[in-house]
């Protein structure tokens, strides 16, 4: 007998179950229950009824009897030019916010993983958007862009690059305005989860392409992204899907009647 075959171990076989199916442990479902019924009783019902409310005559506040209508309530949706005019501003809002959003979270990631002085009160100093309320974002913003006095327009005065102008007053302005507002409050998020990704990237494989003659460039393009492109991936949909619905920007919507000017009122609707 060699010492091979000594220290072999022998190979398992696995039970036969006469190709029954394992007893279901149904023990397990009691310790699902009290995280699943209220999904299902606020989330997925309230979805499913909500479904069901669009093929009919239903409308808000109205408590009469409704009636089955079928696809004419999406037939009209076709056709209503507020419709459109309303997914289009939510598709520039939701785009207009996600790219610069993950390009600038890259940046600073990338940033605060160097070996930089201070690097703990930069990285708590990056998250305080995140942790601000969305009232105080608002209201911090709407002093920025105030027409009299906002920061932005004394700063152009001092310039010289013009008087200033109301920049919540017309889309043309008011959309770029709180696409600013939307990227600075969701970057710390981003910013944390891509800074997750390189940290739980090995220091070895980045000392072993500087060993190879690869420059910063090639380091993240053969190292650095193939770690980061799963959690890329993920962070960029979700923020895609957080701001198509996300109402955060109307915190900035001119409601004050001394603002609200003109017909931006239509335009605002749209948003």
């Amino acid at each position: 007998m060699t010492l091979a075959s000594a220290t072999r171990r022998p190979a398992t076989r696995t039970p036969d179950t006469g190709g029954r199916r394992r007893p279901v442990d149904h023990g397990a479902w009691f310790l699902v229950l009290p995280a699943l019924i209220p999904i299902l009783v606020l989330s997925v019902g309230p979805l499913l009824y909500g479904i069901a409310l669009a093929f009919t005559d239903a409308q808000s506040g109205r408590t009469a009897p409704t009636q089955w209508t079928g696809a004419l309530n999406f037939q009209d949706l076709l056709h209503d030019t507020l419709f459109w005019d309303s997914f289009r501003i939510g598709l520039l809002w939701a785009v207009g916010v996600t790219v610069p959003q993950f390009l600038l979270a890259l940046g600073l990631a990338l940033l605060l993983n160097q070996d930089l002085r201070l690097r703990p009160l930069a990285r708590a100093l990056a998250i305080i958007p995140w942790a601000m309320p969305e009232v105080v974002v608002g209201i911090m913003w709407r002093l920025v862009y105030n027409p009299d006095a906002g920061i932005l327009n004394e700063t152009l005065r001092d310039l010289g690059l013009g008087d200033g102008r109301d920049w919540l007053s017309g889309l043309g302005t008011a959309l770029p305005a709180v696409i600013v507002v939307g990227v600075w409050a969701g970057m710390p998020q981003t910013t944390v989860a891509l800074l997750a990704g390189l940290q739980n990237t090995p220091r070895e494989l980045h000392e072993a392409a500087a060993m190879d003659g690869a420059g910063a460039w090639r380091r993240f393009l053969t190292v650095t992204w193939p770690a980061l492109r799963p959690i890329a991936l993920a962070i960029t949909a979700l923020n895609f899907i957080w701001k198509s619905e996300d109402r955060a920007y109307r915190s900035l919507r001119p409601a004050d009647p001394l603002i609200h000017r003109g017909g931006v009122g239509n335009e605002w609707e749209r948003t």
